[in-house]
């Protein structure tokens, strides 16, 4: 087929479905490409703009400008399989379909080009129109047009001819009714406003628009306002269904058009209501209302009298309970206190009610539990706290634990606060007792540990002594190397702070002050140690590595006891490598029961054959110059901070020593001071 610039288009159906496009002699584009089969092509026609209509089993293709656009069902078309497309003298264009003849006026095709998504207006000429619906395979129909207007439509077993000058237009919209309504299978009138009966499961409103043209392609559409959002599009069917319809008044609206798709736009209505059943009634609902409130107010007065007895059987067993109680406003007042508070302090209740229960606290005692009382009342949280309580008796004081607990509302207000005071004066002096105990059993350790600190303190001297020498030499050079030196002073300071924090360790044991524990961040401190000892490493030819875990969880230890543990078995086997030199790594983990792993793996001899269980008992060495307690003093801190320490032979070339350290609890707020 040529068009008006002197191209030739050309469809195939070998293997695929092809348009292609030639001009002068050569292939200029292929706009359309399909597998065989239902999308296969069955004609083409140039139309009047220059644009290729192809008719397919999918409905008619418009090719303009290399793109191709699909008209189909969504735009109006009744039925996909097109045959062939032709142009009248009115501009309408008519499609030659499975169904019959389409024709689309020119405004609606112009609307459609405009918009390839829109649906427009067609009319259709079926077999009731006295049409030919298309037959025959797809290559077969034809489509011309004849000097006079006519168009003729030839398949391989029919011919037809249709004068567009000539056609029928039925131009008066059709009369709509609505003949009746049924529910429930009882029809009702009509012509009257229906009430329909309560529960009514099933409702059909019939409907009809007389036609003495075609009233078999008479089309309707409905909504049910208070029901349906958009008209509902029925085709032919004359009847509309409802199911399970709430009681409340409705109006039914049909419209219908006729064979030429002119509509009655006015078309009929219908008001009716559905009654309600009497539990859907208003008054019924009241009825309901009021019951339900009658019920809550003797639920309430029920609740409300076990409610007193319940506190009466509280009051009684707090009057009658070995221990002093007392309740507190949400301010802290007291309001009420128990036989035994009263009689232990010899105060009535006016006495002691509101402040007044302060002048029975030690003196040294009551700044302390007056704030721990703001705090909780501030924060809501439960309050536990020790003080001393005058007896009324005889004036003296005896040590009290007092527990409060907040009482709080449905809303989660806190409306009193319930506490109980036990005596633990006994408690308190064996607590006394033993710390006393404890003092003399660490002043009478002092001997055993002399040696172990000799040995700590040697090893910080010793980083001390090396750096200094180093500096040394730094200096000594021509010119001098300030940065050098000033990095072995550094390590010189960090060294001798070591020093002064296990000697201020020693005088806290002596004064019976507890160990200092605080959050730690084991690479954090690793990062520290290597840092003071690489230069003692490098002077003994050994490269110091380390494989740290990142996001490893924190620990609570005593900061200076791990660097002397550190300390003491980084230098081990700095010193077992320092004839050959080697490699010291360090490393760290998460172990598989959750707890920190540190390891320190040396290059060198390895442990003696024999004696690998002997190596952490105290005074035991195999260095002639050894004192026997730098890994006694290791095993010793790492068991007191609940890890284990162990080491291991590599196959005879090198040692591994392994300790670990419990992680810290997730809850667990810094600083922290172990008791």
């Amino acid at each position: 087929m040529a068009d008006r610039n002197g191209g030739v288009w050309l469809g195939t159906q070998q293997g695929k479905s092809n348009i292609s496009h030639f001009r002068d002699g050569r292939l200029q584009t292929t706009l359309l490409s399909s597998p065989r089969g239902p999308a296969g092509i069955q004609a083409l026609f140039v139309d009047s703009d220059n644009s290729l209509l192809v008719t397919s089993s999918q409905g008619l293709y418009r090719l303009n400008h290399g793109q191709a656009t699909l008209f189909s069902g969504d735009n109006g078309l009744p039925c996909p399989e097109t045959f062939n497309a032709i142009r009248d003298n009115h501009g309408a264009l008519w499609i030659y379909t499975r169904c019959g003849l389409v024709r689309i006026a020119g405004p609606e095709w112009g609307k459609w080009i405009e918009s390839p998504h829109a649906a427009v207006s067609v009319m259709t000429l079926d077999a009731l129109d006295g049409a030919q619906a298309g037959t025959g395979s797809f290559s077969q129909p034809m489509s011309s047009k004849a000097p006079d207007g006519r168009l003729w439509f030839v398949t391989g077993v029919s011919a037809q001819v249709l004068d567009p000058d000539r056609l029928y237009e039925n131009a008066p919209p059709p009369p709509v009714y609505i003949e009746g309504v049924v529910a429930d299978r009882k029809r009702f009138d009509a012509t009257s406003f229906v009430k329909v009966p309560a529960l009514n499961r099933d409702l059909e409103i019939d409907y009809t628009a007389p036609s003495f043209s075609v009233p078999q392609k008479v089309r309707f559409r409905y909504m049910l306002e208070g029901r349906d959002r958009e008209w509902q599009d029925a085709g032919t069917r004359r009847q509309a269904f409802y199911t399970d319809l709430k009681p409340r008044h409705y109006r039914f609206r049909v419209t219908a058009c006729n064979s030429s798709g002119v509509w009655n736009q006015t078309g009929a209505s219908l008001d009716f209501v559905v009654l309600p059943a009497y539990y859907q009634t208003n008054w019924f609902r009241g009825l309901c209302v009021l019951a339900f409130l009658a019920l809550l107010w003797a639920g309430y007065q029920m609740r409300v009298h076990q409610l007193q007895k319940q506190e009466k059987k509280f009051r009684d067993a707090v009057e009658t309970m070995p221990a002093l109680a007392f309740v507190a406003d949400p301010n802290g007042n007291r309001t009420f206190f128990n036989r035994g508070w009263l009689e232990y302090t010899a105060l009535s209740s006016e006495q002691a009610s509101g402040s007044g229960w302060e002048k029975t606290i030690h003196p040294d005692d009551l700044k302390r539990i007056t704030e721990r009382w703001r705090e909780s009342q501030t924060t809501g949280e439960p309050l536990d706290y020790e003080a001393r309580l005058r007896r009324g008796s005889d004036g003296l004081y005896r040590w009290f634990q007092t527990r409060a607990r907040p009482l709080r509302d449905n809303r989660g207000k806190i409306v009193k606060w319930c506490a109980v005071a036990t005596d633990i004066e006994d408690r308190k002096d064996a607590e006394q007792l033993r710390a006393d105990l404890t003092h003399a059993s660490r002043v009478s350790t002092m001997g055993e540990l002399v040696a172990s600190i000799s040995h700590e303190l040697a090893q910080p001297i010793q980083v001390t002594t090396a750096h200094a020498k180093a500096s040394l030499r730094w200096l000594q050079q021509d010119p001098p190397d300030l940065t050098e030196v000033r990095k072995g002073t550094e390590r010189i300071i960090e060294a001798g702070t070591l020093a002064s924090e296990i000697i201020n360790r020693l005088r806290s044991l002596y004064k019976k002050a507890p160990p200092k524990r605080e959050l730690i961040a084991i690479n954090e401190v690793i990062g520290e140690m290597t840092g003071m000892l690489r230069s003692e490493a490098r002077r003994h030819g050994v490269s110091i590595r380390t494989n740290l875990k990142d996001d490893l969880p924190i620990t609570v230890v005593d900061r200076v006891q791990l660097q002397q543990v550190l300390m003491n078995l980084m230098l081990n086997g700095i010193e077992a490598m320092k004839d050959t030199g080697g490699v010291l790594t360090v490393k760290s983990q998460l172990g598989e029961d959750g707890q920190i792993e540190i390891s320190l793996n040396d290059t060198g001899p390895g442990l003696p054959l024999g004696k690998a269980d002997e190596i952490f008992d105290a005074f035991f060495t195999t260095k002639p110059e050894g004192s026997g307690m730098g890994l006694a003093i290791s095993k010793s801190i790492v068991e007191s901070h609940g890890g284990q320490i162990w080491a291991n032979n590599d196959g005879g070339l090198g040692a591994t020593f392994h300790f670990t350290l419990p992680a810290a609890a997730a809850d667990t707020n810094p600083p922290l001071d172990a008791a």
